[in-house]
C-alpha cells in the first residue's frame, strides 16, 4: 500500500523535496508519495491533524514551523532538544520528532565538499532555527571553536549557551578573526542581503558556506570576489532528505546521483 508522506511549510511551492524523495523511493523500490502542505499562519497543528487522519505517515518541516513542530511532538530526540527545533515527523499514535540539518550538514561537508571538520574554527553567522539546528552536530565533528555571530549579540549569546564551547560575537567584534569555515544560517540571501563582516575575514582558504539553496547568494558572491571557496546548501538539503527517509522507511539512499542531477539542473 503507498504510504503518503510531504513537506510543509509556507511557502512550499519552491520546495525540491518533493522531487528528491520521489528519487530516492525510485532508487531504493519503495511505494511512497510525497507531496506539499502550505499551512496558514497559526494553522501548523490543524494542519498535522488533517493530514495524520488522513493516513499521513511523516512530514518534512520548513519555515517557519521547526520551532513549533518541537512543541507539537509527544516525544523529541536527543538532537531535536538541543536545537529546540524539528524538521522531520514521524507520525504514528502519537507523533515524535528528529532533527537532521546538522547532520545533512556534516554529512555534506565530509562527503561531498572534502571539508575536515575535525580541528576547523568555524563562524556560523545566525541565531535562528537553522543555527540552532546545525551547531550540536559541527561541535560534535569535531570543530575546534565555534563562533556564533549575529546582528544582535544577546541572541547569539543565547544561542551559544546551547553548546558548551562556543562563543558568541557581534558582527563588528569579528575583525582580525580567522576561520576555516563561515557558514551563513541567516536568510539574508533570501532578501539579497548578506551578513555585514568586517573586511579581510573573507579570504583566500576559506569556505563560505550558505544554507540557502539553489541561488547565487550576495555572502556567495563576496566570498568568491575574495578568493574564498563558496558553496550553497544544496548538498545538504538532500543529505537531511535522506536521513529522514531513512527514519521513516528503514532504508539510507545514495545521494550523490540525486545531488548530480539538482547541481546540473
Amino acid at each position: 500500500m503507498t504510504e503518503r508522506y510531504a513537506v510543509i511549510g509556507r511557502p512550499v511551492s519552491h520546495s525540491k523535496s518533493p522531487w528528491i524523495h520521489a528519487e530516492f523511493a525510485r532508487a531504493c523500490r519503495q511505494d511512497i508519495e510525497y507531496g506539499r502542505i502550505e499551512a496558514e499562519a497559526g494553522g501548523f497543528a490543524e494542519a498535522v491533524g488533517a493530514f495524520r487522519s488522513a493516513g499521513g505517515r511523516g512530514l518534512n518541516v520548513t519555515l517557519p514551523f521547526k520551532e513549533e513542530a518541537f512543541r507539537y511532538c509527544a516525544q523529541a530526540t536527543e538532537r531535536a532538544r538541543g536545537a529546540g527545533a524539528v524538521n522531520t515527523l514521524l507520525c504514528a499514535a502519537e507523533c515524535s520528532g528528529d532533527n537532521t540539518d546538522g547532520l545533512g550538514l556534516v554529512r555534506d561537508l565530509a562527503g561531498n565538499l572534502d571539508f575536515e571538520l575535525r580541528g576547523a574554527r568555524v563562524l556560523l553567522m545566525g541565531a535562528g532555527g537553522a543555527a540552532r539546528g546545525v551547531g550540536g552536530a559541527l561541535l560534535e565533528a569535531g570543530a575546534a571553536a565555534l563562533v556564533i555571530a549575529n546582528r544582535t549579540e544577546s541572541k547569539a549569546a543565547a544561542l551559544a549557551e546551547r553548546f558548551p564551547g562556543a562563543k558568541a560575537r557581534s558582527y563588528a567584534a569579528l575583525e582580525g578573526e580567522v576561520f576555516d569555515l563561515a557558514i551563513n544560517a541567516t536568510s539574508a540571501g533570501l532578501a539579497g542581503e548578506a551578513p555585514k563582516l568586517p573586511g579581510g575575514l573573507l579570504r583566500k582558504g576559506l569556505l563560505a558556506y550558505d544554507m540557502v539553496y539553489g541561488r547565487d547568494t550576495p555572502f556567495l558572491a563576496a566570498a568568491r570576489a575574495a578568493g574564498a571557496r563558496a558553496c550553497d546548501g544544496t548538498g545538504m538539503l538532500v543529505e537531511q532528505a535522506a536521513e529522514s527517509f531513512f527514519l521513516w522507511r528503514g532504508v539510507r539512499p545514495d545521494t550523490r546521483p540525486v545531488l548530480a542531477r539538482l547541481r546540473a539542473a
